[in-house]
């Protein structure tokens, strides 16, 4: 079925019992109270759900036909597998997938990679401290060829194998610290030959708690071992790293990350703006910042204090969307400090001159196209502006973005309040110039008052000679709506002064209209839009924004006249009302 990603991620939940039972609960057996149902745990996007499966699995000639175990009494991978198919709505929807996927899913956790061709200068410090955390680690030796698919080497290393990594630590050998990984291989059929295996034993005397180590594993024939860090660097190919959160925790033995998650939507037309390179819709994108307050509790001593932080973009739902057509979208973030004027804000949403004018400090390594990015930071205390996008503008998704940190942060999700700025001039009959009175009276007809399908018939006239601007025409319910907002004396009609006011607004709407359509094409983008209503006065949340578009654009999310009037003339009804 193309899962063998599943197959490694099961592989190394075995490794803690405590997680394991979070993911397949006890006291489940084909004995006692057996009904033919089981359930399991699975962690989606920030909550823990429950799936109950009934007990019927894919066989082919008396066997299970996708992942089993070497026993043939033991169901509870398979089942596991199903469950988790369940969730995903087919077994086919798993084809193809990362190991990182499977421990997040199984843990909650946030998953790293490291290539140790190239590491980081502190990575042994990292791997301690992961471990330190009960964070899952694998590690792997790259393949050049189908060939080289679990070919063993000369020191009985096997490529292309999940391996497990479950220590780290520091010996005294001949008056130097020498790093130590311990590593386990889930087969238990071959292993490490090379310096410091041997069972654990060398000419100098581990200290006695890694002795205790080696021995324990021994007698449990679990078969561990130790190599030099050097030779781990040497020999493997990367470590992936699966930091678990607290809720996943409840053992106090281990030191616990802090996590802050927050949920947002990438909506086309409104919120979806696309990368740095689209810099006159990246500013639309969901915003989020960081306030770092504490400097890590043990800096390396030849760096400079900092804290350390992870982020960890998540898009929703994908492989459930695979029988509609669509796939993973390709991903991503951007790091800004904050600067002095706008700490401490959050009733805000930066805008684009903001962006232009300052670089990031730090991003995604890449864009890519997996469920999950994430990275590994490390920068001073201060403010940070973070800013998930997909790569292109107007592709939808939901997304979960999530801040773990070795000490509390404070975070906030950027939202601009809402609020309108409206200004009514005050003018009565003796402000009316002549030409408009006559003007007035010409319209109205004897009962010199505008009715809506007289101002329909108006503005329609008037928008018709009007090369610049591009209109389906205004609707008897828009001139409705412009009179509810207008009128005063309750007969759903204008008079002199009411349309004078209305005449002004209109065409003070039109000179807004123009002024944002910056292509010149007598239309409004969705994105035009969003600087109109701010210039005509409107600040509204990315909620309200998506709203609007739905509402006044067509299926291009484009906005002609008639309905930018009408939108701005609903939206100071509202305002005025409520």
């Amino acid at each position: 079925v193309g899962d063998c990603w599943l197959l490694a991620a099961i592989a190394s939940l075995t490794l803690n019992k405590e997680v394991l039972e979070r993911v397949v609960p006890g006291e489940q057996s084909f004995e006692d109270n057996y009904a033919g149902i089981f359930h399991f745990q699975f962690w989606q996007y920030g909550e823990w759900v429950d799936v109950v499966i009934d007990d019927r699995l894919p066989t082919k000639d008396g066997k299970l036909l996708f992942v089993h175990s070497a026993e043939g009494n033991e169901f509870w991978s398979a089942l596991l597998e199903k469950a988790y198919s369940k969730l995903n709505t087919s077994y086919e929807a798993l084809s193809g997938g990362s190991t990182t996927e499977g421990f997040e899913d199984f843990t909650g956790g946030i998953a790293e990679r490291y290539e140790l061709a190239k590491p980081p200068p502190n990575l042994f410090k990292i791997l301690k401290k992961a471990l330190q955390r009960g964070s899952l680690l694998g590690c792997s030796i790259d393949i050049t060829s189908s060939a080289d698919s679990e070919a063993v080497t000369f020191q009985k290393l096997v490529k292309g194998h999940a391996y497990s990594l479950t220590g780290a630590d520091e010996v005294n050998f001949r008056g130097q610290q020498v790093k130590l990984i311990r590593v386990r291989n889930p087969w238990g059929q071959v292993e490490w030959t090379g310096a410091w295996s041997d069972n654990c034993d060398h000419p100098s005397p581990l200290p006695r708690h890694l002795k205790l180590q080696c021995t324990e594993t021994q007698c449990n024939q679990t078969h561990f071992w130790k190599m030099s860090y050097d030779d781990f660097r040497c020999h493997f190919s990367r470590v992936e790293v699966c930091n678990l959160t607290p809720d996943t925790l409840t053992n106090d033995e281990y030191k616990k990350w802090s996590l802050t998650k927050y949920y947002g939507t990438w909506r086309r037309g409104s919120s979806a703006g696309g990368c740095r390179n689209f810099p006159n819709t990246f500013w639309m994108n969901p915003q989020f910042v960081i306030k770092l307050n504490e400097t890590d509790d043990d800096p390396d001593d030849d760096e400079e204090d900092g804290c350390t932080f992870l982020i960890g973009l998540i898009q929703k739902n994908r492989r459930r969307m695979r029988k509609m057509g669509q796939d993973m979208e390709t991903i991503g973030f951007a790091i800004y400090d904050v600067p002095d004027e706008y700490a401490g804000q959050t009733a805000m949403h930066l805008r684009r001159n903001f962006f232009l004018h300052h670089a990031a400090t730090a991003r995604s390594e890449t864009f890519i196209n997996l469920r999950e990015i994430s990275s590994r930071f490390k920068l001073p205390s201060g403010e940070y502006l973070i800013v998930p996008s997909t790569f292109e503008p107007n592709k939808e998704g939901d997304f979960c973005i999530r801040f773990f940190s070795e000490n509390q942060v404070d975070s906030n999700h950027l939202e601009d309040d809402i609020h309108a700025k409206l200004e009514e001039p005050e003018i009565d009959e003796d402000d009316v110039d002549s030409n408009f009175r006559n003007l007035f009276e010409a319209l109205s007809g004897e009962d010199l008052e505008i009715s809506a399908f007289e101002l329909q018939r108006i503005l329609n006239k008037v928008v018709s000679r009007r090369c610049e601007v591009k209109t389906d025409g205004f609707s008897v319910q828009t001139c409705k709506g412009m009179i509810d907002l207008m009128e005063n004396g309750g007969n759903d009609k204008l008079g002199l002064v009411e349309f004078k006011k209305l005449w002004g607004k209109i065409q003070g709407y039109l000179r807004i209209y123009k002024k944002f359509d910056i292509d010149g094409s007598g239309t409004m983008t969705s994105y035009e839009m969003r600087n109109a209503l701010d210039d005509a006065g409107f600040t509204l949340n990315n909620c309200l924004q998506e709203l609007l578009v739905t509402r006044y654009s067509d299926q291009e999310h484009i906005i002609d006249f008639d309905n930018f009037v009408r939108c701005l003339f609903r939206l100071e009804l509202m305002f005025s009302k409520f």
